[in-house]
């Protein structure tokens, strides 16, 4: 038996009144996503342990099967594991977004923050970026990783954990009271403002009417995570797919294998059949016994408030990823059990993460019900399973609890 989780992240959302009063899931067209339903499980899981905030870096490894109560030590952390950054127990790492702020304004709290993907930038633009800021912001105590796209890493050396503010958060509202406390943080945002706004990159962006990104943006404040191998959690040999460093480092932290498909990128326009490829080639051809793959799009287009973007993101998740796994593992001839769903909501109405439980669908190739119905958050509701604790979510795909 072969076992996956295939993750649409965020793409859990509220009724929208553009949509007919039916959430994106309900509205997208997914004939996939229904057929597995028709012959699986519905259900929902909580995701989110009570009291804790509703991220992504919570979210799946709760998935994963791992308590977030026990084993979560802030995102960023996480996120340095994927870049190679060797931390030690004294180091502090910090997410250093590249936002898209405001530029009217005379001073720089009072400027809002527009977007918080700075349009999706590229790796390859922020590279450059990045380096700008380095030159002039670099010391021995804080230091610059370039990550993916607008996702890249602070490491403060002897530094200490401080409640940070999401941008993805407080999208559309000035910043002057979103600022860290700390003054040496606070004044190297600041000063990243003025080394990126007139940057070469920033003025052509603007020409092309792309968002420019003008500022860094630090949240995520974490120590060195501490996970246990995923094989030793789960007795399956178990690969990650993904685009985004979260992903990747708590694989790296979990000693999974980390497969990078070329033309991931996180975004609505990335490589899903490459992915779901790679996913049938792990499992048919390099002896693995489990793989996540996980979609970013969904999540992102959420934070962006596109109703059609995310619609689009969850029929490509559909058409272009689901799809051809599931053909490829039965043409292979494999069994299989496939647990999807997301992480968490991401409502198209706040563009940020809520702590809502999130539905989920169980297929099994071996054991095929058959009554009609579609995989969304009203049927999932409907079908009276709840899974409490999402960290527990892993042990029922693997062992068909119940």
């Amino acid at each position: 038996m072969k076992y996956l989780i295939i993750l649409g992240d965020g793409m859990a959302d509220h009724p929208i009144e553009s949509l007919g009063g039916k959430t994106p899931l309900e509205y997208a067209n997914t004939p996939m996503l229904d057929a597995l339903a028709s012959k699986g499980e519905l259900g929902m899981v909580q995701t989110i342990p009570e009291g804790m905030k509703p991220g992504s870096d919570t979210a799946n490894l709760s998935v994963l099967g791992y308590n977030p109560k026990k084993f979560y030590s802030g995102r960023s952390p996480l996120e340095a594991l994927s870049i190679g950054i060797p931390l030690k127990d004294t180091d502090i790492a910090l997410r250093c977004n590249l936002v898209t702020l405001s530029e009217e304004e005379k001073n720089y709290e009072d400027r809002t923050i527009l977007d918080h993907s700075s349009g999706e930038i590229s790796t390859e633009e922020c590279a450059v970026l990045l380096e700008a800021v380095k030159k002039e912001l670099e010391s021995e105590i804080f230091h610059f990783y370039v990550g993916t796209s607008y996702r890249h890493c602070l490491i403060w050396e002897n530094g200490r954990v401080t409640d940070l503010v999401q941008p993805h958060d407080v999208l559309g509202q000035k910043i002057g009271d979103k600022l860290p406390e700390n003054e040496m943080l606070r004044d190297m945002m600041k000063r990243s403002y003025e080394i990126l706004v007139n940057h070469p990159i920033n003025i052509e962006r603007k020409k092309a009417g792309l968002n420019p990104a003008n500022s860094c943006w630090f949240w995520g404040a974490g120590t060195k995570p501490a996970l246990f191998p995923f094989e030793e959690r789960a007795n399956k040999k178990g690969a990650m797919i993904s685009a985004v460093d979260l992903l990747k480092g708590i694989a790296e932290g979990a000693s999974m294998k980390n497969i990078s498909v070329e033309g991931a990128n996180g975004g609505l326009h990335t490589n899903y059949e490459g992915k779901a490829q790679a996913a049938v080639d792990v499992l048919t051809k390099e002896g693995y016994d489990f793989v996540y793959v996980h979609l970013e799009a969904p999540d992102e287009m959420g934070h962006q408030g596109d109703v059609e973007k995310k619609v689009k993101a969850i029929e490509n998740l559909d058409a272009r990823l689901i799809r051809p796994i599931v053909e490829g593992l039965d043409a292979a001839g494999e069994e299989y059990r496939m647990m999807i769903l997301p992480d968490h909501p991401t409502p198209i109405c706040i563009r940020t993460h809520t702590a809502d439980s999130v539905p989920y669908l169980l297929y099994d190739s071996t054991k095929q019900e058959g009554q009609s119905r579609r995989y969304n958050e009203r049927e999932a509701t409907a079908a009276g399973n709840f899974i409490a604790e999402g960290h527990k979510l892993l042990d029922y795909l693997l062992h068909d609890i119940g």
